[in-house]
């Protein structure tokens, strides 16, 4: 029997787990280009459940903001579209009725493997470029969704995998095709693509386990793969019950994909039993308890001796550590330093991110509101980005991306701020600047990109773009989350009224005095 059938015969049997109401609506949702934040707002509000667990987490640690979140809507102008829409999906995702039928495969177990592989992947590209973390995590997180549907659509046959995965060492791939006829990474991209999600979710659950096999062009695409699945490798040292089998291989991999230093590797690994633990406490999982640090260390003292390093090669290895030590303690502090700049940056356009044009603007709100100073905020997205990646690939529109950036950055003043809020989305930050400057910075803006030279492999792009812009008047009170929506709402009229055109938020009769 084909895969394919296969697959028409889970669904069939109403082996697909059912996603929330508001999780399969929030995924055409963003999908369109002229979703605005009211849209999502009123969405995840429907569900007063969701939405104080969706609070919670985003007021917990797992985010570390520096003021209390109070509203939904706050949470989606300040985490954006991506990570809100990862949040819904990741809690409707731990929260699927769990069967009770009995047999080899064990359900909390799954869940609680796929919670530790979201974790990882999220420290993972922490430490490679701060970029897209939420979208990792919810990727890792149904990674191995296609392990639960087969196990619900054929639950002896896979108690049986199960065990046989257990005491021969065989992948589960071989006896999933052999047994059933389709392996849990097809089942489960299918499965999403069912569900509408974007290729962005689908794809790497297709390629977690082979990323070689993915032969996109599409760098952030591969990249994700590739941290899905070393994000994999890093569970599995904690929960497969052989951490040696993927100890080496997640350093090994770990070093040729993204160049990670023992140091940085030793790191995840002190690092992440304890922040399972943390996200099983905010996502409301129930965990009986995770490998402990002398446990790893365990581990890896065995890996040591599987090495033959010898005592006496152990030795010289520490007596020469001990002699370079302070020589690589200045060049940690220098890199560092670097590393530190570097995490406040898009890893695409190399403008700044959105946690720290979030930072940024609340530094500058406080202090404009201390010294009764004026504060501007543009809000910019780029008119039908869509089709760039749609019908000319996605390097064309990586291209539009960082020329954007280019074009724009020219026409700001040094102290100015240009950061990337989130796909086609760009804001900047006018410091000491009024309603009246800051449109005609805005329509300098959209002049410059409009008349821009987007010329990429001799082929000329036209590019234009929608601005909404919103400031913050002497002696007013606002929010930076009220800001950013009165930004947002200028957006969208721009948009509305036919794009490639600046608006300005209208204020209300004592909108900026609320406190």
């Amino acid at each position: 029997m084909k895969k394919e059938d296969i697959l028409q015969q889970v669904i069939d049997a109403g082996a697909l787990p059912t996603l929330s109401t508001v999780a399969s609506k929030l995924i055409s949702l963003t999908a369109r280009d002229d979703t605005t934040i009211y849209d999502i707002t009123k969405l995840i509000a429907q569900d007063i459940s969701l939405s104080v667990k969706v609070l919670k987490v985003v007021n917990s640690a797992f985010y570390n903001f520096p003021n209390e979140v109070g509203s939904i809507q706050q949470a989606v102008a300040i985490l954006g579209t991506n990570a809100v829409r990862s949040l819904v999906l990741s809690f409707s995702f731990l929260n699927m009725e769990r069967p009770r039928e009995p047999g080899s495969f064990s359900y909390e177990k799954f869940w609680e493997h796929s919670l530790a592989a979201a974790v990882s992947a999220r420290l993972l590209m922490a430490k490679i470029c701060s970029d897209d973390t939420e979208e990792v995590f919810t990727v890792s997180l149904l990674a191995n969704l296609g392990k639960l549907i087969l196990a619900m659509a054929y639950p002896d046959t896979y108690s049986e995998i199960c065990r046989q995965h257990s005491e021969q060492q065989r992948s589960f791939y071989q006896l999933e095709t052999a047994k059933i006829g389709a392996d849990h990474t097809y089942i489960g991209s299918a499965a999403a693509q069912h569900w509408n999600f974007p290729e962005s979710l689908s794809l790497p659950i297709l390629y977690h386990h082979d990323p070689d096999a993915y032969a996109g062009a599409d760098k952030v695409m591969k990249r994700n793969i590739e941290v899905v699945y070393l994000a994999g490798l890093l569970s599995n040292i904690l929960y497969s019950g052989q951490p040696i089998a993927y100890h080496r291989p997640f350093r090994e991999q770990a070093k040729k994909r993204f160049n990670l230093d023992d140091q940085t590797i030793d790191d995840l690994l002190r690092r992440v039993n304890s922040e399972v633990a943390q996200a099983a406490d905010f996502f409301g999982i129930k965990i009986d308890g995770t490998p402990s640090i002398p446990e790893l260390l365990q581990e890896a003292n065995i890996e040591l001796s599987l090495l033959n390093m010898s005592y006496e090669q152990m030795n010289r290895e520490l007596v020469h550590a001990k002699l370079q030590l302070e020589k690589l303690t200045a060049e940690l502090e220098k890199k560092n330093t670097y590393l530190e700049a570097i995490a406040n940056l898009d890893g695409l356009t190399e403008v700044y991110n959105h946690r720290f044009f979030q930072t940024f603007l609340e530094k500058e709100l406080n202090r404009s509101l201390r010294r009764d100073l004026e504060l501007s905020l543009i809000l910019c997205d780029i008119d039908h980005f869509k089709k760039f990646n749609d019908f000319h690939g996605h390097q064309v529109g990586d291209f539009v991306l960082k020329e954007m950036c280019r074009v724009c950055g020219e026409q700001i003043r040094e102290y100015d701020l240009l950061a990337r809020y989130g796909g086609e989305e760009f804001v900047f930050v006018l410091p000491d600047t009024g309603a009246e400057e800051a449109l005609i910075v805005a329509e300098k803006l959209r002049v410059a990109v409009e008349n821009g030279e987007f010329y990429y492999e001799k082929i000329s792009y036209r590019v234009t773009a929608s601005f909404g812009v919103a400031s913050l008047p002497k002696g007013g009170k606002v929010k930076r989350s009220d800001l950013i929506e009165a930004a947002d709402k200028a957006l969208y009229q721009a948009k509305k009224k036919g794009r490639n055109r600046v608006e300005a938020y209208q204020e209300k009769s004592g909108w900026f005095k609320r406190k």
